[in-house]
């Protein structure tokens, strides 16, 4: 063969084998298109690992407040339970179950909620946020601050289902502008569900005599209020609000999925809704307050 020859040769082998590759991760991603609709973002506090068992008002909550939206393509859950070095999202097609806690009746480490994976999502994701260098993880898999929650707004747990774990090296502002770069996909048919509590604070209920912290309740109302004011960058630097935030954000890690939801809010269009805050009055150091936006 001519040398002019085996160069054209291989120049039409190396487009076919580039538009073969396109093709492929255009049916990997093909699922994910752009709709004519935008899912909502939801905030649950998700409180005691027991709330999977029971039907009781926090639960009846869950499960009324997306009886109203698409039907999601998939679920990313941003759980207050998975901390990594670096931002990771579960890239396996069927995610194990985590009993990450201890001391609970059988009946919990019983629950099981088989949710298939979505590896071509986490692939989206991690495109999607460049920037962040989100790395896929294969050993992880639904958290109890997933499973709690989805075992009663998705029962029959027909829709795949991811975790993006929380980077503790990251500063919360950092948490919140990868939360804006991921928040296109919610006109992919995406639900985001951050799972945390606003006000969480264990050593306070270990040590009280179910006696209502009034710290609790004015720091829960005082985000509320910023929430609705759109006063995000009150919410990210929440130190500045005093002891109050000192003694609701005991440990960062349940307040932070709160950010991911604020980031992923569109100003212009989203409306707010709150659920499961009617009655604090008794807030002790957990606070239930859920957020819907959009």
């Amino acid at each position: 063969m001519k040398k002019r020859d085996f160069i054209k040769q291989s120049a039409l082998l190396a487009g076919a084998l580039t538009m073969s590759n396109f093709s492929a991760l255009s049916n990997v991603l093909g699922s994910f298109r752009e709709e004519n609709y935008t899912m909502p973002v939801l905030f649950i506090g998700h409180g005691s690992p027991m709330n999977a068992l029971e039907d009781n008002y926090f639960t009846q909550g869950w499960k009324n407040i997306v009886k109203d939206i698409p039907t999601p393509k998939a679920i990313v859950c941003i759980s207050a339970h998975w901390e990594t070095k670096g931002t990771k999202v579960l890239a396996v097609e069927q995610p194990r179950m985590i009993y990450d806690m201890s001391g609970f009746p059988k009946a919990l480490y019983e629950i099981k909620y088989p949710a298939k994976g979505n590896p071509s999502l986490a692939n989206e994701i991690i495109q999607t946020a460049p920037s962040f260098r989100i790395e896929p993880d294969y050993h992880w898999g639904l958290d109890h601050g997933t499973w709690s929650v989805l075992v009663h707004s998705f029962p029959d747990a027909s829709i795949p289902c991811i975790q993006l774990s929380l980077d503790y090296s990251a500063s919360y502002s950092s948490h919140y502008q990868l939360a804006k770069e991921l928040k296109s996909l919610r006109k992919k048919g995406v639900l985001f569900v951050s799972s945390g509590n606003i006000v969480h604070n264990l050593p306070y209920i270990f040590k009280t005599n179910n006696v209502p912290a009034d710290w609790a309740l004015e720091f829960d109302q005082t985000v509320a209020k910023l929430i609705l004011n759109g006063n995000h960058q009150s919410l990210i630097q929440y130190q500045s609000l005093g002891k109050m935030a000192d003694l609701s954000v005991n440990s960062g890690e349940h307040y932070l999925p709160l950010l991911y939801t604020l980031g992923m809010q569109d100003p212009l269009k989203d409306n707010i809704t709150f659920f499961n805050h009617e009655d604090q009055s008794t807030l002790l150091g957990i606070g239930m307050r859920c957020v819907k936006i959009g």
